[in-house]
């Protein structure tokens, strides 16, 4: 069963830890705490800034520069320092924020949007188009984290218009939008992601590299001033993140599920539902063939759509979420689950009696030893795992030992990422996926044409590419919405449990933070993937109480 959303962390010491303080008497304190923690809590309402924890891969290498990986990349965030043309709104439709109007034409071929007029960086500068152009022009160049193949050329028509040529149409155009922060023309160069000038709720204060990073609010911020005038985060382990918490020297923490049954006086564990999905690949295509490069394409035993949908129905993902993640997280059953174009058809239940049945009508028969066999050939993968993640470990584990009672043999494998991608065209591999945007059902589903399959494991279903391609050409994105549904099941074929299946998913799993108790983080979006900077999209609106 899963666990409730909030867990509130026990007030109460026992006396043996009292005896281990170093001053204070629960007596003191009133609650079990401190007399210097009782004293902290009772300033805490007054306090206009917050510290909070992240892990050291939060921290951008690069800077803050979007060009590099700031509010993009594989973990997507509100770059908090640049403004946006868009945003995403908590149903995760679009909205605006430097755009005051957005329009596309009849073929597709140019987007228009008009941007506000009273938008000053942070150097006193205004922003104008001009800007907008420069910043997407620039990163079409020199990014290297997002795709921008699809622009032709961003054009200022004037001050407060910009036109986006694409080369194609691309419907979903405004999601790129919303991870991209505008940058100064007059002062972009070499340096910048250090010292950073942008128009956001916040300016950098501080940046000490492997240790912290100080935001502080912009004085001169078009929208509604942040509650939050100074934002500390620190860059630490999960041990150092939760001795930090356990002494009372920030205010929040990520946390892993690990650590979910600890008890900690002051703090409440917070969980935030996510599309942070864990699941694996499983070749569609036959052993045999090799790419250019050499490695191995294929594995003739996944290659049978009957054992990709056995695989599927006999994993109990309710159990697996309580095994290993300890309560936090829900079932997967797509990369885009919750999302508008989410098909729930992909929803599936537990039913191991169908999957021992389909691998029987596909000729795998249980052998003496409790596995199945055909053709003298033994029922089963490696599942590889990437090596230093104890989550995907664990699931990789688990995973193992519920398809042993299937009679599918499976052995797990970590593994480095230099060699991880090869091996996944032929072997299983547990991957983490997830973001707020349709293009990540194409990049794991549709065909690439240099290889004439689709990117990250051997598929191809034209129907679905059709679909697909169709969606990104729609001239109007919720329409769209309806497209990418199709292209994962549309009465007759698609990428779900009728379909092809050629990806099996698990969990999301749900990012867990400790907050102080009197801290009122603000109501959060669906994280995507990456237990990082999602949380403070909306640092600015959080409050003391």
């Amino acid at each position: 069963m899963r666990r409730s959303l909030v867990k509130k962390a026990a007030v109460l010491m026992s006396a043996a830890m009292v005896l281990t303080g170093c001053s204070g008497t629960a007596g003191e304190s009133g609650r079990g705490k401190t007399r210097a923690q009782a004293e902290q809590d009772g300033k805490q309402q007054d306090r206009e800034d917050v510290i909070v924890v992240m892990g050291p891969n939060s921290e951008p290498e690069a800077g803050f520069d979007p060009a590099y990986g700031w509010g993009a990349g594989e973990h997507v965030h509100e770059p908090l320092i640049q403004s946006t043309l868009t945003v995403t709104n908590k149903d995760l439709t679009i909205g605006y924020d430097l755009a005051t109007d957005m329009k596309v034409s009849s073929d597709g071929l140019i987007w228009t949007v008009t941007i506000r007029d009273d938008v000053l960086f942070t150097d006193g500068e205004r922003l104008t188009a001009k800007d907008v152009a420069f910043t997407y022009n620039t990163l079409k160049n020199t990014s290297s984290v997002n795709d921008f193949t699809m622009l032709k050329e961003a054009v200022a028509k004037d001050g407060s218009t910009v036109e986006f040529h694409m080369e194609r149409p691309y419907s979903i155009w405004p999601y790129t939008m919303a991870i991209v922060g505008i940058v100064p023309e007059h002062a972009y160069g070499a340096g910048y992601g250090s010292n950073p000038i942008g128009s956001g709720r916040y300016k950098l204060a501080q940046w000490d590299r492997g240790q912290q990073v100080i935001l502080e609010a912009n004085p001169d911020y078009y929208g509604e001033a942040p509650k939050m005038k100074k934002v500390t985060i620190l860059f630490m382990d999960e041990d150092g993140a939760y001795a930090a918490v356990r002494s009372g020297q920030v205010d929040l923490a990520y946390t892993a599920a690990s650590y979910s049954d600890q008890t900690l006086p002051g703090y409440q564990l917070l969980s935030f539902e996510t599309v942070d999905n864990r699941g694996f690949n499983l070749p569609t295509v036959p052993a045999g063939e090799t790419s250019e490069s050499g490695t191995p394409i294929g594995n003739d035993f996944t290659s049978d759509v009957r054992v990709r949908r056995a695989i599927n129905l006999a994993i109990n993902r309710e159990e697996m979420i309580e095994d290993v993640l300890n309560g936090y997280g829900s079932p997967a059953y797509s990369v885009c689950d919750k999302m508008p174009w989410y098909n729930s058809e992909a929803e599936i239940a537990y039913a191991p009696d169908q999957a021992a049945a389909l691998l029987d009508e596909a000729g795998w028969t249980m052998g003496v030893e409790g596995c199945r066999e055909k053709d003298g050939k033994q029922a089963g993968f490696t599942l590889m795992y990437p090596a230093s993640d104890s989550v995907r470990q664990a699931l990789a584990a688990n995973t193992a030992n519920q398809l042993k009672n299937l009679g599918i043999a499976v052995k797990t494998e970590g593994v480095g990422w230099d060699t991880a991608y090869d091996r996944a065209e032929s072997q299983p591999l547990i991957w983490g996926w997830g973001a707020h945007t349709p293009m990540e059902l194409y990049n794991i589903y549709h065909t690439d044409a240099d290889t004439g399959l689709a990117g990250y494991s051997p598929y191809k279903n034209e129907r679905v590419d059709q679909y697909m391609d169709e969606a990104l050409a729609s001239g109007d994105l919720e329409e769209s919405y309806e497209l990418w549904k199709k292209a994962q099941w549309d009465g007759e074929t698609g990428i779900t449990q009728d379909g092809d299946i050629p990806w099996i998913w698990l969990a999301n799993i749900d990012h867990l933070y400790w907050s102080r108790e009197n801290l009122k983080v603000a109501d959060q979006k669906l994280h995507p993937h990456g237990h990082g900077w999602s949380i403070v999209n909306n640092v600015d609106q959080w409050s003391w109480k």
